[in-house]
């Protein structure tokens, strides 16, 4: 018997005399069922006891391997916080490429335009145009950034409006100068001459054709951007901590410097070092291919 339940025959030659032979091939089947189910249920049970130990064993493994390891770190990778430098030095050249990008976007866009109107129209409005113009470039530029900075609420918006609002000018010499060569060519005094609006002349015919010095001159600027704007932030006056900024970390690793933690300051500042080097060389091939004078045949 299995509990209260008797027992199958196993065969059919088993089948006990006088049940006759119905009640024998019932015996068959039920020991047949029978069999499976006890051929089943090792399996099941051995398999819903080995799965939490494939799962189990590695995570032991692992535990205990890192128990009796030490972690290994290189001088780079931390600061004075346990941070991530390079991590930091990464996000950080994020937060001084956007600053620099924005600034010299700005300054392109408002003060190509105000040249382009100030060389094409002339008379009064070039004079006021020119005057302010010159008012902006009696200060030094990063001493007028910095007085802009401080008197707005240090961040990064801020600190782009206010190294924006100082170099415009020198955009607007460059394209004044380059409107007062264009409106006198023959295209421009054609469009005049068929009754071409003011408006569309300059949007189509001048600011097109005075764009390469412009262009050149804010790739050479993009570097100049990206060393100013690290500098306000390393002056406190730019982006604020614990924002990663290469300025700001700069700023942070020079403390430790004489502690023996150089690397805190150092990549931050060989970051700086590399863009500004970088820009700069990719300005001065981007004037070589422009210029027709220097341009290899």
């Amino acid at each position: 018997r299995r509990g209260d339940r008797e027992l199958p025959p196993r065969c059919a030659h088993e089948v006990r005399p006088g049940l006759g032979g119905a009640v024998g091939a019932q015996g068959v089947a039920d020991h047949a069922v029978d069999q499976r189910v006890r051929a089943e249920r090792p399996r099941v049970a051995t398999g819903g006891r080995r799965r939490p130990g494939i799962i189990a064993t590695p995570l032991a493994v692992v535990a205990i391997w890192s128990s009796l390891t030490k972690p290994r770190t290189l001088p780079m990778f931390t600061d004075q916080l346990g941070r991530d430098v390079l991590a930091r030095v990464l996000y950080g050249g994020r937060t001084s490429l956007l600053a620099a990008f924005g600034i010299v976007f700005l300054a392109l866009i408002s003060g190509t335009t105000l040249g382009a109107i100030a060389g094409y129209a002339g008379g009064w409005l070039d004079e006021i145009i020119m005057r302010t113009t010159d008012i902006f470039l009696a200060f030094p530029p990063l001493l007028l950034a910095i007085t802009i900075a401080a008197v707005l609420e240090p961040n990064l918006k801020n600190t782009v409006i206010a190294v924006a609002l100082t170099w415009w000018p020198w955009y607007t010499r460059i394209a004044r100068g380059q409107a007062l060569s264009l409106r006198e060519r023959a295209f421009v005094q054609a469009a005049q001459g068929l009754g071409a609006k003011d408006k569309r002349i300059i949007s189509k015919h001048i600011l097109p054709n005075l764009m390469t010095p412009v262009l050149v001159q804010a790739t050479l600027d993009l570097g100049t951007a990206i060393m100013t704007v690290t500098g306000l932030s390393f002056l406190g006056i730019g982006v604020q901590a614990p924002t990663a900024d290469w300025g700001v970390m700069v700023s942070e690793g020079r403390l430790f410097v004489q502690s023996g933690v150089w690397w805190v300051a150092t990549f931050p500042g060989l970051m700086i070092f590399l863009s500004t080097l970088a820009f700069n060389l990719l300005g001065d091939s981007i004037q070589i291919i422009l210029n027709p004078k220097t341009r290899k045949v």
